[in-house]
């Protein structure tokens, strides 16, 4: 099959494009398992089932084998799963019925793997937020989410509240809702800080639109909390400001990069100490992820980067303005790379990109070297092209 095609670019014209990597080879697994020398969650995408019979836009049609089954491609890697999270659409196709839903089974395919590392969103989304909402409802919400994950055995990953945002007065209401929450935990948890780059309603988090002033009353919140916080994972696409707060962290408290602009420095870190790892590219460029990672855990950082490298243009493609549709770039990945035979998502959310940016994207994934079946890639991008009368 060629492996050329014509793609569209700005302007409104096509050029033609030839594949030009051979993909990256995918990282065996070490009879020993992956040898990291840090912790890596992929936050995971869910598959949505085409042939469903309803109404896309309001109705949940996950495909529960395809699903569970990109979990395990992960697992095999050595890679985490973040789950039930913004990459899996929460909050923008995925409600907490469905997270529920999405929670037990896959938390049913973990029990079944000694090596399965996952952690579940915990939040309040399932609370509308509204004048009538207090700080009372807020951490009740969270309250019943958080029993829910435990109680099917989970770990948390506890989530940025759109409604505590709307709700709250100043800094001193988050303390009260963190101090509350942490108390309650059964196992220490991650602390997200997702910022409003990926969601417009968490603006002013933590009681202050200034991020340097919210990290203030966020790292004390964690560190009063230590023993109940296994790590923050910080989304302001600022690798100045994670360090910063990397550094003011209790040293029991880990960082887990969430900056999908700058996740290779970062994690490589510095003589001061690096991040872990809790990213939604990495769903989209697993293999890479490992096989960086291998790298790194190896003390070879010259291979890390080589790795890694190429991958940072795609990412901040995929995650470019409005980065809250980066989801669709995600799945527009799996697609290409075999992972489900559709282009499809809640929501109707595959609409959220344009044919010039998907045909960017697929230069980049070839630059990066992650597209597993080039042959199979070119024939769906052409799919995705004729059906836009391209």
């Amino acid at each position: 099959m060629a492996k050329s095609l014509r793609l569209p670019v700005s302007g409104g014209t096509l050029e033609d494009y030839a594949i030009a990597n051979a993909p990256l080879a995918a990282p065996e697994r070490p009879a020993g398992g992956h040898a990291f020398n840090r912790i890596a969650y992929a936050a995971a995408h869910v598959v949505v089932d085409p042939l469903a019979d309803n109404d896309p836009w309001l109705d949940r049609n996950i495909d529960w084998e395809r699903t569970v089954a990109f979990r395990e491609y992960l697992w095999d890697l050595g890679l985490g799963v973040a789950e039930a999270m913004d990459t899996a659409q929460r909050g923008m196709g995925l409600d907490w019925a469905g997270a529920k839903e999405l929670i037990a089974n896959v938390q049913a395919a973990a029990r079944r793997r000694p090596d399965a590392l996952i952690a579940y969103g915990a939040g309040t989304d399932h609370l509308p937020p509204g004048p009538g909402v207090s700080i009372d409802d807020v951490i009740q919400a969270y309250e019943e989410q958080v029993a829910y994950v435990e109680g099917q055995g989970g770990r948390i990953i506890l989530m940025a509240s759109r409604a505590l945002a709307a709700a709250a007065k100043n800094p001193e209401d988050y303390v009260r809702v963190y101090d509350r929450i942490l108390r309650q935990v059964r196992q220490p948890v991650i602390i997200h800080w997702l910022g409003d780059m990926f969601d417009p309603a968490l603006a002013g988090y933590w009681g202050s639109r200034d991020d340097m002033q919210a990290m203030e009353t966020a790292v004390a919140i964690i560190n009063d909390h230590a023993t109940k916080v296994d790590g923050v994972k910080i989304s302001l696409l600022s690798a100045e400001k994670e360090i910063v707060m990397r550094r003011k962290l209790d040293p029991a408290v880990k960082m887990y990069t969430g900056d999908d602009f700058n996740y290779a420095e970062l994690i490589a870190g510095d003589e001061k100490g690096y991040s872990h790892a809790l990213l939604g590219i990495f769903d989209a460029i697993a293999p890479a992820a490992s096989a960086a990672l291998q790298k790194l855990g190896a003390d070879d950082l010259a291979g890390f980067h080589e790795i890694l490298a190429p991958t940072v243009p795609l990412s901040r493609h995929i995650f470019k303005a409005p980065t809250r549709f980066y989801k669709t770039g995600v799945v527009f990945l799996a697609y290409l790379n075999g992972f489900q035979n559709h282009f499809q998502m809640l929501g109707g959310q595959q609409s959220t990109r344009s044919m010039v940016h998907l045909a960017e994207l697929f230069r980049l994934a070839d630059e990066a070297r992650v597209l597993r079946d080039p042959d199979l890639a070119v024939s769906r991008m052409k799919t995705i092209l004729a059906t836009a009368g391209i």
